[in-house]
């Protein structure tokens, strides 16, 4: 649900008053998002899929085939992070980010988007309430 102008804009002026009380803050809000978070549990299941490798190659060394096993069961769950990490990765530019919000760069868009939901949904409205206006009569 888009926000209405007066939300907006005292969310502008609640932006403006934390930059103004405590840039260091406002700075270090920006710079965590979701995309940051998704690489590095990325990142972490790709060394635990080579983990699992290892683990697979000792166990046939060792013949301990219960090593191999997990080994094989860590590159599978890993595979499956990297692969469902990947897909919920969100695209550079694609919208808002979840710790950026509006202190972030993706703030001016995000505004803009919600301009665009709003006008688009104030016309589905204005068409309800004409049809509702017509039948009424």
């Amino acid at each position: 649900m888009p926000l209405s102008e007066h939300e907006q804009r005292m969310l502008e002026q609640m932006e403006r008053a934390l930059y103004a009380e405590d840039p260091k803050f406002a700075t270090a809000l920006e710079g965590s998002g979701l995309r940051t978070y998704t690489r590095r549990r990325v990142y972490q299941a790709i060394a635990g899929f080579l983990v699992g490798i290892a683990l697979l190659m000792a166990g046939m060394v060792a013949q301990w085939i219960w090593i191999s096993v997990v080994g094989f069961l860590v590159m599978l769950g890993c595979a499956v992070l990297v692969v469902t990490g990947w897909r919920k990765a969100p695209r550079p530019g694609s919208g808002p980010q979840r710790g950026a919000g509006p202190l972030g760069s993706g703030g001016l868009a995000a505004r803009r988007q919600m301009r665009q939901r709003r006008s688009m949904m104030d016309r589905i409205e204005q068409r309800w309430q004409r049809r509702r206006d017509e039948q009424g009569r």
